[in-house]
């Protein structure tokens, strides 16, 4: 693509010739989406850029799982979500197209996160009874139905927004040991804030599901289209439902210590093709810049 300069000099010294063009050059920028930051770790995010000249967006996958595909002006770009535990190396992402077939490979470096020991006096929280486990069974698949969703969009509502006001209590990523017993890593951010605090919405959405589970306490899920899903835990109170269509910034519930907690805060996280990244790439800069403290 030609430098913004030296386009409109070519438009102004032959405009009649280059009038198309100058229509489909304003309509692209129009039509371009604001990227995640890409960050090729375990966790991140990864941008491919994709050999593809058609105004639609191809099908692409990674691992089986159809991807997101934005326009970022003259080109379509697959943003990845890669997995907390994946294994640092080449990995590959697939455009299907018949036999025109392409396969892109990217490379996730290493990236070692920070450890966290929480002491949490509600034993059941950490090592659950049988009882305990058939609901955390259970609750299992709703919470992965409610992040497995795919809504066709055109485009996607992006950069996210921070849901509510307080100090960033836990980054993305600890590597975590509750009551001295190593459990998952931190899939989210969790901010600490008063109880009753509002939760707003990282932006606009569907609310696909709301629940009380056993870890994350009340939950609401919101899908923003093309495999972009975030999830907001510990809530106090939920005010919205299943179904519901919600804007940016709009009043979803808000801050508690349900589920397994130490104090009041919100667990927000971000989920792209069904894994869990960290949801500072997703945030306007100086939003992530403040997170990153």
């Amino acid at each position: 693509m030609m430098p913004r300069n030296t386009f409109q000099c070519c438009l102004l010294s032959r405009p009649r010739r280059w009038t198309g063009l100058a229509l489909l050059f304003l309509a692209t920028q129009a039509t371009a989406s604001v990227l995640p930051r890409a960050d090729s770790v375990p966790g991140g995010v990864a941008l491919i850029p994709l050999r593809w000249d058609a105004p639609s967006p191809p099908r692409v996958e990674y691992q089986g799982r159809r991807l997101m595909v934005l326009r970022d002006r003259d080109k379509w770009v697959a943003v990845v979500g890669i997995a907390l535990n994946a294994k640092p190396g080449e990995h590959r992402i697939s455009l299907l197209h018949g036999k025109q077939d392409q396969t892109y490979r990217f490379t996730v470096q290493n990236k070692t996160y920070k450890t966290q020991h929480i002491t949490i006096t509600n034993k059941r929280k950490v090592n659950p009874n049988k009882l305990d486990l058939k609901r955390i069974g259970r609750e299992r698949k709703l919470i992965r139905a409610a992040l497995d969703g795919w809504e066709e969009t055109e485009s996607v509502p992006l950069p996210l927004r921070l849901p509510v006001e307080g100090r960033l209590s836990s980054p993305y990523g600890l590597r975590r040991f509750f009551n001295k017993q190593p459990r998952k890593p931190h899939s989210g951010l969790d901010i600490a804030a008063p109880r009753g605090t509002p939760v707003h919405s990282a932006q606009s959405g569907k609310v696909v599901a709301t629940g009380d589970y056993f870890f994350n306490g009340k939950t609401v899920f919101v899908d923003h289209g093309q495999g972009l899903v975030t999830m907001y835990c510990h809530l106090d109170s939920i005010t919205v439902e299943a179904g519901q269509r919600v804007s940016e910034g709009e009043a979803i519930g808000t801050v508690g210590m349900t589920g397994r907690v130490t104090g009041p805060h919100l667990h927000w996280g971000v989920s792209l093709n069904r894994n869990m990244v960290d949801p500072s790439l997703l945030l306007p800069a100086e939003q992530a810049a403040v997170d990153a403290r």
